[in-house]
């Protein structure tokens, strides 16, 4: 059996859709998911799921804690669903080619430290670009600046609201988020 587990730091929309994708497949198992905020959304979506869920603070992450759990857990992969601190160097070198990230906009453009939500969306529509979309890229030491795995685009529309921006870019992730998770397992 394949394991997942997902680190989320918000509401867990996109937690919950590849949980949901995957709950019928025998092959796969999404052991838990682990969040850096008490208050997340993401922990009561689990409950919901019936997902084992747990909050760790930054000392946590920062010490070996958080990675050796992950450790003992053995995943085949660690997906990020919104997860907003910097993976640490030890992590990537433990999980080589194994944490994944799905960035709101078509990287290299629109990456980096803050960019992250709608702060995305707001420097797509000021840019005046006429396209946006996802990236979904292997971690490395720096934020958005691992392998690109695949990329989808979208159109945007000199009228579009960030709040339109944000939901077309949402239903590319919930398309393809789990389709490349999926692919990436069975090439594993």
């Amino acid at each position: 059996m394949k394991k997942l587990i997902i680190l989320a730091s918000g509401s867990g929309t996109n937690a919950e859709n590849i949980i949901r994708y995957f709950e019928h497949d025998a092959a796969v198992s999404v052991v838990c998911v682990l969040s850096n905020k008490s208050n997340a959304g993401v922990l009561n979506r689990c409950d919901q799921l019936q997902i084992p869920a747990f909050y760790f603070n930054k000392s946590a992450f920062k010490s070996d804690k958080v990675l050796n759990f992950i450790k003992c857990e053995n995943p085949d992969l660690i997906i990020l669903a919104g997860f907003l601190w910097k993976i640490p160097l030890e992590w990537v070198h433990t999980f080589p080619e194994k944490i994944v990230n799905v960035h709101p906009a078509l990287l290299p453009k629109f990456g980096g430290k803050g960019m992250y939500g709608n702060h995305v969306h707001q420097a797509v529509k000021e840019s005046g670009d006429s396209e946006t979309g996802i990236t979904i890229h292997l971690v490395n030491e720096e934020y958005d600046k691992g392998s690109i795995l695949f990329q989808a685009s979208t159109k945007v529309h000199v009228d579009d609201t960030i709040d339109a921006i944000a939901a077309k870019v949402h239903e590319l992730e919930y398309k393809h988020y789990p389709e490349v998770i999926h692919k990436l397992l069975q090439d594993g």
